[in-house]
């Protein structure tokens, strides 16, 4: 009986292990923790639908790669100091504007004091404050702005639209200005223009429109590390540029002079009622303690150059081979006028060795007027043309209003 027990249990167990064998799936026992396998293809979420997103895309260059960071005293001698009251009122009025704008600045009789200007004036006789505003995109800009401020713009402007506004800005040196704009209890202009084209300016000198206003005092207000190493570029260059009309030795005053004249010299309006003919003398007087700051340490990092900081008079090296290293990294645009002008004039011809060359230039004693009437030569037509096209963007009543402002400067500047 016992042995016929064992016999059908054997059996049983036979026949669970066959149809185990057979079985179609594993069968695992309720202690195994072995996760399925993963699917071949993993599946991914769904997109979500894309919606019209009105902030401004980051601020990079389609054609050149933006400077990651600059050292951090680089270029601290372009910093200059503002009261207190002025740096907020600055600052109060371009955070108002919603378009993007990489770099601003501020600038003029309005930011920093100038001869003829006095504190005691009343608000309708103050200057207005002039500002540069360089963005990325300007159409963009004036889309947004023109939707935000549409009394900024004239009439005609706003009918035709953004693009316009921007194709307009393109001409000439590349400046769209809003002129007589009333903000925080002021009255200010401000002009746009792109980064690219400031930075061409800044180290070319193509119109020395905008490269010429900075070689003035101006107070910063949004920086950017392109426009920051461009400009000491423009900076040294106007130096290197003042020291080749200048003599041996002379006062600190005369490379001031020189410097902010630079854009002045064949601007048509010191030529027509339409400037103060003594701005220059007028922004130099008052600006002094500004414009050591920004060249100071730039012309005493120069070869030949002695101008202790507690002293006002400069001695330079004005053998030819130090003028030579001056003229020779002067911005192109200014290299290229001054070989056509002794090519045209067959004074000097050029030579296939180069150092050769500006050796010659150097010590060429028509050098410094030649440099001076070729600078007027670059100021001159990019200056015509955005007094023409001041019409346009302004508007003729702003346009009349200007220019009769203007045109008492240079008469207070006649008597």
């Amino acid at each position: 009986m016992l042995s016929v027990a064992r016999t059908s249990r054997h059996a049983a167990t036979v026949s669970l292990l066959l149809v185990r064998t057979y079985a179609t799936e594993s069968i695992h026992s309720a202690g195994d923790n072995i996760p399925p396998p993963p699917p071949k293809h993993p599946v991914k979420p769904d997109k979500p639908r894309t919606s019209l997103y009105l902030r401004p895309r980051p601020a990079i260059s389609s054609t050149h790669r933006s400077i990651p960071s600059l050292p951090l005293r680089f270029g601290a001698n372009q910093m200059l100091p503002v009261t207190d009251s002025t740096r907020a009122l600055l600052e109060d009025i371009v955070s108002q504007f919603d378009a993007p704008i990489r770099y601003a600045f501020a600038y003029g009789s309005g930011v920093f004091e100038q001869e003829g200007y006095e504190a005691s004036q009343d608000e309708t006789e103050k200057p207005m404050i002039d500002f540069m505003f360089a963005v990325t995109h300007p159409a963009h800009f004036h889309s947004i702005n023109m939707h935000q401020h549409p009394q900024h713009y004239p009439f005609h402007a706003r009918l035709l639209g953004s693009s316009y506004v921007s194709r307009l800005g393109e001409v000439g040196p590349g400046v769209w200005f809003n002129p007589y704009v009333p903000m925080g209890g002021v009255r200010i202009k401000y002009g746009v223009t792109t980064v690219d084209n400031l930075c061409s300016d800044l180290l070319n000198w193509k119109s020395l429109y905008l490269a010429g206003r900075m070689h003035k005092p101006l107070r910063i207000i949004k920086d950017d590390a392109r426009v920051r190493l461009t400009q000491q570029v423009n900076l040294t260059s106007a130096v290197r540029a003042a020291l080749l009309t200048l003599p041996h030795e002379f006062p600190e005053t005369a490379l001031f002079e020189r410097i902010a004249g630079i854009s002045y010299n064949g601007d048509p309006r010191m030529w027509l009622p339409a400037e103060n003919r003594g701005k220059v003398a007028n922004i130099v007087k008052k600006q002094g303690p500004q414009f050591k700051e920004l060249y100071h340490r730039l012309a005493v990092g120069l070869p030949g150059v002695h101008w202790p900081v507690h002293e006002t008079t400069i001695r330079q090296d004005t053998s030819a081979v130090a003028r030579a290293a001056h003229l020779r990294k002067l911005p192109s645009n200014l290299i290229k006028g001054v070989r056509e002008h002794y090519s045209r004039n067959s004074e000097l011809s050029a030579e296939a060795d180069e150092s050769a060359f500006f050796l010659r230039l150097a010590g060429d004693e028509k050098l410094p007027q030649v440099l001076t009437e070729e600078m007027g030569t670059i100021v001159r037509y990019p200056a015509a043309v955005q007094s023409v096209k001041g019409i346009a963007s302004a508007g003729l009543g702003k346009s009349v209003q200007y220019s009769m402002a203007k045109i008492s400067k240079w008469w207070s500047g006649a008597r």
